[in-house]
């Protein structure tokens, strides 16, 4: 009896986490959203401040992904990344062009 309780607390933490990837994968897909929605706007600061909290969003849903997901979460923090670096070079279109790139990848993901 005494080992049933932390076999039923594994199983339960390995079931939850697609779970928690889903979420952190559509918190990464609201704050790429905002960041291209401010970069289109030209408000830098804005734009790099909701792709940072995306791509944070997206790298703690790829470590509790699998399949499809991952593979889509993976390459939608590329982009971030990319957005990240190009707008703090002053690159407004090209980080808003990655960006997009990166909502449609975290879309694809958010989708399966």
């Amino acid at each position: 009896m005494k080992k049933l309780a932390p076999i039923c607390a594994g199983l339960l933490i390995l079931l939850s986490a697609p779970v928690f990837a889903e979420t952190h994968a559509a918190e990464a897909l609201e704050h790429a959203s905002a960041a291209m929605i401010h970069g289109k706007a030209g408000h830098t600061p804005v734009m790099l401040e909701h792709a940072k909290a995306a791509l944070e969003d997206a790298l703690a849903a790829s470590i509790e992904a699998k399949g499809v997901l991952k593979n889509s979460i993976e390459a939608g923090a590329e982009e971030l990344q990319e957005a990240i670096d190009q707008g703090t070079l002053g690159h407004v279109g090209r980080a808003t062009k990655h960006l997009e790139a990166a909502v449609t990848h975290l879309n694809a993901g958010n989708e399966k």
